[in-house]
């Protein structure tokens, strides 16, 4: 038997806010609906939290919440829907390559600044690297 957990309690372990909850769950991103008390105080599951971490990792990645409630739903029609589950997923696997990539590419540019501002700081030409736009002397880079 899971223990039950309160909204407090699971805002404090997945990181968000008691309002986000309320949204996610007014939303229709939460697998289950959520069990309440006599008192109409929610009642959460681990399989709660699990779900959503898992939620909470695919908006991190960019995932709009109108696919994360696509995919609620699909769950939640249980078997049968498969294909359209994986293909859903793969869609956004390919965006987050896509992404991951981009970044990879803004990462070697950020390198490469860091090794040119390095070599001048060390140098003590560091006040050679921002040139304006009027300026007539050439640098080895402008900004």
């Amino acid at each position: 038997m899971t223990a039950d957990l309160s909204i407090g309690q699971v805002a404090e372990r997945t990181g968000l806010s008691v309002h986000a909850l309320r949204f996610y769950e007014r939303e229709g991103i939460l697998a289950e609906p959520v069990r309440r008390e006599a008192n109409g105080r929610r009642v959460y599951s681990e399989d709660d939290v699990d779900w959503l971490d898992m939620c909470i990792k695919f908006r991190s990645s960019g995932m709009p919440l109108d696919t994360i409630r696509k995919y609620t739903e699909l769950i939640r029609q249980g078997p049968g829907n498969e294909l359209e589950r994986l293909e859903l997923l793969r869609s956004h696997q390919q965006h987050v390559a896509e992404q991951i990539e981009e970044l990879k590419e803004c990462l070697r540019v950020i390198t490469y600044k860091v090794d040119i501002y390095t070599e001048h700081v060390n140098r003590g030409t560091a006040d050679t690297l921002w040139v304006g736009p009027s300026a007539t002397n050439n640098c080895e880079e402008t900004a």
